[in-house]
């Protein structure tokens, strides 16, 4: 059995700073080393982990695939303990340099890890927050119990946990179609729409994670002549067509403002969406965590109102 007595937990940190900088030097000035002294720890380490770890080139140094493996899990360790001790200082937005990742499952989710990294700019510049927005993560409730996710804008509720949600807004589904259509002409009732032609977002086997678009058109029996796989994929093709689009409501100012595309009537008032944010009960006593939820709060009210 390997003895972790028999590690100098202080190359850790050497390892995190060459793997970054993916260069001794840089490592050097960033850790206030002489680069013999990196080079020194590198050659301990390569010993412990039997791997050459970094391949010299010609600008710098490339990670092995062992490098890959025990950065991930040096990573999460250092930024652990360096939380921990920052958590018994007191939170300082101003000059933590604690790392967030979060998942924003909603279409709207780039535009709000923007709004949000423009906040973080003036109010905590050193805090990074990285974002999943293309679908939800796999295995999310999981990560989320095990602290590797920090929190998550959702309409599924994680499982298997004590997780905390709170209300973000109310989303909903509704019809669009490009500026000057036809169908503006009269007006517009559900037959209308049983006649005319969709855009549809692509079903997905998961029937646990269908969005609401796609259980408007099996409810209400659209005619869905066009599949695509995302979402500002029905704005472009409706914009550029006579077909009808659904969309989640939050999104129709973007409709408007970049697609030209305009609310149809007709489509019966569906049940709320409600879309929450999701947090494990172990980070509520985070000031750090707090102060992230209550920004995410805030990217995302100024996101859903148009600003």
């Amino acid at each position: 059995m390997f003895n972790i007595r028999s590690v100098d937990l202080n190359l850790l940190p050497v390892f995190e700073a060459v793997y970054e900088e993916k260069s001794l030097s840089r490592a050097a000035i960033r850790l206030a080393m002489t680069q013999s002294a990196i080079s020194h720890a590198l050659n301990r380490l390569r010993f412990v982990f039997r791997d050459e770890l970094f391949v010299r080139q010609s600008r710098g140094v490339i990670p092995t695939p062992t490098a890959d493996r025990v950065y991930a899990k040096v990573r999460d360790a250092l930024t652990s303990v360096r939380e921990s001790v920052t958590d018994t200082r007191g939170f300082d937005p101003k000059t933590s340099e604690r790392r967030f990742l979060i998942a924003i499952a909603h279409p709207l989710g780039p535009i709000i890890e923007l709004r949000l990294q423009e906040r973080l700019a003036k109010l905590a510049p050193k805090v990074e927050v990285s974002a999943s927005t293309r679908s939800r993560p796999i295995d999310l409730d999981r990560a989320l119990r095990e602290g590797r996710m920090d929190a998550a804008i959702d309409w599924i509720a994680p499982t298997g946990g004590q997780f905390t949600a709170k209300l973000l807004f109310e989303d909903a589904v509704i019809a669009v179609a490009r500026k000057g259509h036809p169908v503006f002409r009269s007006r517009v009732s559900l037959k209308t729409l049983q006649a005319g032609r969709f855009v549809g977002l692509r079903p997905r086997t998961d029937e646990r994670h269908a969005t609401a678009p796609v259980q408007a058109v099996r409810h209400h029996k659209l005619n869905v002549v066009l599949d695509v796989s995302e979402i500002l994929e029905i704005f472009l093709v409706a914009g550029e067509s006579d077909l009808f689009g659904l969309i989640p409501r939050s999104m129709e100012h973007v409709a408007l403002r970049a697609f030209g595309l305009r609310r149809l009537g007709g489509l019966p008032r569906a049940p709320a969406l409600p879309i929450s944010l999701y947090w494990h009960a172990s980070r509520e006593a985070d000031p750090a965590h707090a102060f992230l939820r209550n920004e995410l709060e805030n990217a995302t009210s100024g996101v859903v109102a148009g600003q």
